[in-house]
C-alpha cells in the first residue's frame, strides 16, 4: 500500500516538467490523480500516459487564471471522486526583463498566473477540504523567491508572495485539519533550463553544495513528504528543496 492510497490529489501545471512527474509520483502512492492545465493536448496525452501505466489519472483543462474555470473543475472532480486531499499549486511561468526593460505585460501575466493562479485554485479547493475537516496544500515557490534574482522582478514578486499566503492560510486554515507548506526548489534540470547558457549553469551548479542541479523526482519527492502522514505535525514552512544553494 502506498503513502497516499486512494487520496485524491490536485496538480496544476501537471502535463509537463516537475508536474508531470509529480502526478506519476502520487499516482505511485496509490493517489488518484487529477492533472490540471491549460495544455489540452498534452494535458490528455500525459494522462493517457499515467493510466497506460495503469494508474488511475485524469486530466481536466484549467486556466488558473479565471475563477469560474478552477471553480467547475474543483465542483467537477469533488462530485466524481467525494473529496479532494491534497492540493500542489505547481503551475507557473517566466518572462524575464530587467526592471528597466520589463513590459506591462510581462508583469502582468506571471502575477495572474504565478499569484492570481495559487489564490484562485486554493480558494476554490480549500472549501471541500474544510468540509471533510482535512486536507493538504502544497505551494511552489522558489529560492529565487527567497534570496531575489536578476532580471526576474516579476517571477520573485509571485514566489516571495505565494510564501507570504502559504504563511497567512496556515494560520486560517490549521484548526480547520488543513496543513499548507510551501516548497522552493533550486535549479532543476527541466525543459525550463534548455535556453539558459552553459555559462549559467555551471556557475549555478558550481555555488550549490552538493555540486549538480536537482531533477524533478527531486522536488517530487519533497510534495509526497509534505503530503503524507509522515508530515501530520508540519505546516506553514517552505522547505528548500536546492541541493544546500541557500545557506
Amino acid at each position: 500500500m502506498g503513502l497516499l492510497e486512494k487520496s485524491v490529489v490536485v496538480i496544476t501545471g501537471g502535463a509537463q516538467g516537475i508536474g508531470f512527474c509529480a502526478a506519476e509520483r502520487y499516482a505511485q502512492e496509490g493517489a488518484i490523480v487529477s492533472i490540471w492545465d491549460f495544455n489540452e493536448e498534452t494535458g490528455n496525452a500525459s494522462a493517457l500516459l499515467l493510466r497506460d501505466k495503469g494508474y488511475d489519472v485524469r486530466f481536466q483543462q484549467v486556466n488558473v487564471t479565471e475563477t469560474a474555470s478552477v471553480k467547475a473543475a474543483a465542483q467537477a472532480l469533488f462530485e466524481e471522486t467525494g473529496k479532494i486531499d491534497v492540493l500542489v499549486n505547481n503551475a507557473g511561468i517566466t518572462r524575464d526583463a530587467s526592471l528597466l526593460k520589463m513590459t506591462e505585460e510581462q508583469w502582468q501575466q506571471v502575477i495572474d498566473v504565478n499569484l492570481g493562479g495559487v489564490f484562485h485554485c486554493t480558494q476554490a479547493i480549500a472549501p471541500y477540504m474544510v468540509e471533510q475537516k482535512s486536507g493538504c496544500i502544497i505551494n511552489v515557490s522558489s529560492v529565487v523567491g527567497l534570496y531575489g534574482n536578476f532580471g526576474q522582478t516579476n517571477y520573485v514578486a509571485t514566489k516571495s508572495g505565494v510564501i507570504g499566503m502559504t504563511k497567512v492560510w496556515a494560520r486560517e486554515l490549521g484548526r480547520k485539519g488543513i496543513r499548507v507548506n510551501a516548497v522552493a526548489p533550486g535549479f532543476i534540470a527541466t525543459d525550463m533550463i534548455e535556453t539558459v547558457p552553459e555559462k549559467v549553469i555551471e556557475k549555478m551548479v558550481g555555488q550549490t553544495p552538493l555540486g549538480r542541479t536537482g531533477t524533478p523526482e527531486d522536488i517530487a519527492n519533497a510534495y509526497i513528504f509534505l503530503s503524507s502522514d509522515m508530515a501530520s505535525f508540519i505546516s506553514g514552512t517552505v522547505l528548500s528543496v536546492d541541493g544546500g544553494l541557500v545557506i
